[in-house]
């Protein structure tokens, strides 16, 4: 049946989706450990110093069982944390090559190896971003050579193939960059929400400044302080 009435902005934190990548041991998953009541599909073992609800994700199919568990059992978890994304990539790439009974991805002509992946791993990600909880998609960072008619620069994305890349960034409310900076009182954990030639980033939400303190009391802060 077709809506009848409009569809209200969402209102709450963690109703979003986010995308958080940096380097490694940075602070991504104590952030996103704060979120509101994280369950955390863990597909790399960097959570040992974190009291977390997870659950271990080494194939695709542990990841697509633990999508059916939380669309179908009760729970109370609110918050879906992926950790890394990267890694579920991998699982996803594997999935598609036993499936289709090839060693890597070129195999298959005309790119279709790295299509079917692509679609595989977008489906599936997709459909656990429309269940009613928040989604956070942790990555790693990479700095990749971009040439200007002036310049080169390094920018900063997500250590994902562009296929899966382009869909986590195209589904991901929230994109932010946690990066350390120095500054005249010492090395400071920062996350960057705007997009720049320099980085990845965003906010469709409109609420966030520019940078943050890598910290989820100052996201939740910023958020909701706006109009204030």
């Amino acid at each position: 049946m077709l809506p009848k009435e409009k569809t209200a902005p969402k209102e709450n934190l963690g109703d979003f989706v986010f995308l958080l990548y940096g380097p490694p041991k940075i602070g991504k998953s104590t952030l996103a450990s704060k979120f509101d009541k994280p369950l955390f599909l863990a597909t790399e073992a960097g959570l040992n110093s974190l009291e977390s609800y997870q659950v271990p994700v080494a194939t695709w199919e542990d990841f697509l069982q633990a999508c059916k568990a939380i669309a179908k059992e009760n729970h109370d978890f609110k918050t879906i944390v992926i950790d890394t994304v990267d890694n579920l990539y991998k699982a996803c790439s594997e999935h598609v090559k036993k499936k289709n009974n090839i060693q890597h991805e070129s195999d298959l002509d005309w790119g279709k190896g790295w299509q079917l992946v692509a679609d595989e791993f977008t489906r599936a990600i997709t459909k656990l971003s429309l269940l009613p909880y928040g989604l956070v998609m942790i990555s790693h960072a990479e700095y990749v050579e971009i040439k200007t008619r002036t310049a080169t620069i390094s920018k900063a994305m997500p250590t994902l193939p562009k296929g899966a890349r382009k869909a986590a960034l195209n589904m991901a409310d929230v994109i932010l960059y946690a990066e350390s900076v120095v500054t005249d009182d010492g090395e400071v954990r920062i996350m960057r929400t705007k997009p720049s030639e320099n980085w990845e980033a965003g906010d469709r939400t409109g609420r966030l400044p520019a940078t943050l303190p890598l910290d989820y009391a100052s996201l939740y802060k910023a958020f909701y302080g706006k109009g204030e």
